[in-house]
């Protein structure tokens, strides 16, 4: 900063998912555009401990706090000021947190099997049917309200979700951001509100969650002892942004026009339409499609799909063998392999835990009456095709519900720059797909922070104009081609 001139404002993004977590300044202008700076990266993973499997919460903070760090050295640096935190991570996943604000235990992570034996009695109190028709969310035996079952006692104790977690540990204030709670299945769809009577019919504390809080409004500002550690500005506020890393990222898809379908490609893919009011219908029920909370209201209606999740598990399991032929290399011979080869389902939940995933993918082939060969290219073609068919079958299944047709499919995440699950996304809904951005979440997350500080304004058009302003997409028909878009 030099000649008195004001610090100009810029934006600090913790952006966490469930295999790594990075720290990014986000640096917003009406008419440049929006631009991310990443400042630390960390990796992140489930842990054995105490007899299941854990996300090792305490090490993950320790990275944020680190990130903070140097986001605000960084800032100061450049002669700028971080004027607020968005923080977004992974849904359904909470932790435990006793009245004088402890940390109870290492939460548990999804992938964790022990929700599966709630599954029946949460039912025998509260059907399927009526769930559905109250909260619209899809059944995954890991949504919060199956492990919350699972508690031993909940007396004295407040579920946090992860960013809202990490935001009380930032502010010392509880709140619940609404596209997060949604993922509960303790959230009215409708109402925007807690479904307290499943609280009741549960015999959870009404108290269980704290009050919610909407994207854009401000969570807090920053206790004294985090000010210290990181060198933040102490006006700095923690601003409530689409906390459910799907939400910020569908706020970023660079849509110019409303019948658009996105999938948000990473460990899983989140592949559905965006819509004014949720579809709660016994079809939709039965199709396992689920109604989100989106920035601004929105609904995001959308089923889960098996996603890259798949890939990285095979990879790893490749490398412990000593196979370390590289990504590009991988998809450059699958690419080559003919196309009609095996498939198979990939969202089955048999897939959902780690470990010898080339396996499993070789025995859920032979489950079809097919054979899968033992060579990599082959493996990674069978995880594209089966990706790309069950997108074109959720689409499909998307539009017909929710009596939507969608013109085109928007990839944002790390999948978008898979130009082979690009190209058969294409191919198999046939469609145009338009690819980018890479970093829809942090954009999201920025963006959000942003409008709430006067920076921009506007509803969700005006934000996605901002990304596809300055957004490098690429373009691909279904009948294999494929074009930069126009800027």
């Amino acid at each position: 900063m030099s000649n008195g001139s004001p610090a100009r404002p810029v934006f600090a993004a913790v952006d966490i998912g469930a295999s790594s977590g990075r720290v990014m300044l986000g640096r917003v202008s009406p008419t440049a555009g929006v631009s991310l700076e990443t400042i630390h990266r960390f990796h992140n993973g489930v842990v054995e401990l105490d007899g299941g499997l854990r996300w090792d919460f305490d090490a993950l903070f320790a990275e944020v706090l680190k990130g903070l760090t140097a986001a605000a050295a960084v800032a100061r640096g450049n002669g700028e000021r971080i004027v607020s935190i968005g923080i977004d991570t992974w849904a359904v996943d909470y932790g435990l947190v006793d009245d004088a604000g402890n940390l109870t235990a290492q939460p548990y992570s999804y992938r964790d099997e022990r929700s599966r034996a709630t599954v029946e009695r949460v039912h025998a109190a509260i059907s399927p049917e009526k769930l559905y028709a109250t909260t619209g969310l899809q059944y995954l035996q890991f949504n919060t309200l199956y492990q919350l079952a699972c508690e031993p006692t909940l007396e004295g104790r407040q579920a946090l979700l992860i960013p809202d977690l990490i935001a009380f540990l930032l502010t010392g204030e509880r709140r619940t951001e609404a596209t997060n709670a949604s993922t509960t299945g303790l959230f009215d769809a409708a109402a925007g509100e807690w479904a307290t009577q499943f609280l009741d019919a549960l015999g959870l504390p009404k108290d269980i969650f704290p009050p919610l809080i909407q994207p854009g409004e401000t969570v807090g500002t920053l206790l004294p002892g985090i000010l210290e550690k990181t060198g933040l500005p102490a006006d700095t506020r923690v601003v409530a942004v689409g906390s459910h890393d799907t939400a910020s990222a569908v706020a970023a898809v660079p849509a110019e026009q409303k019948d658009f379908a996105y999938i948000s490609s990473g460990t899983w893919s989140l592949v559905g339409v965006e819509l004014d009011s949720p579809v709660l219908s016994e079809a939709s029920r039965k199709a396992n499609f689920t109604n989100e909370r989106g920035v601004d209201g929105t609904i995001r209606y959308l089923r889960n799909v098996g996603g890259l999740w798949l890939l990285s598990e095979c990879q790893r399991a490749w490398a412990a063998q000593g196979f370390s032929q590289s990504l590009t290399s991988l998809l450059d011979a699958a690419s080559a392999l003919p196309t009609g080869g095996p498939r198979i389902n990939a969202d089955d939940p048999a897939f959902t835990a780690p470990d010898n995933m080339p396996d499993r993918i070789r025995a859920a082939v032979r489950n079809t009456g097919a054979v899968l060969a033992d060579r990599p290219a082959a493996v990674v073609r069978c995880i594209m095709d089966s990706l790309a068919a069950g997108y074109a079958r959720t689409l499909a299944d998307a539009e017909r519900l929710a009596g939507r047709s969608v013109d085109v499919v928007h990839i944002v995440g790390g999948g978008s720059q898979n130009r082979l699950l690009c190209q058969l996304t294409a191919d198999a809904t046939c469609k145009p797909v338009i690819a980018g951005p890479v970093e829809a979440t942090a954009l999201g997350n920025v963006l959000v922070q942003a409008r709430a500080a006067g920076v921009v304004e506007g509803g969700l058009p005006e934000l996605r104009a901002l990304v596809a302003a300055g957004t490098d997409l690429e373009r691909y028909e279904p009948a294999q081609t494929v074009s930069a878009v126009p800027s």
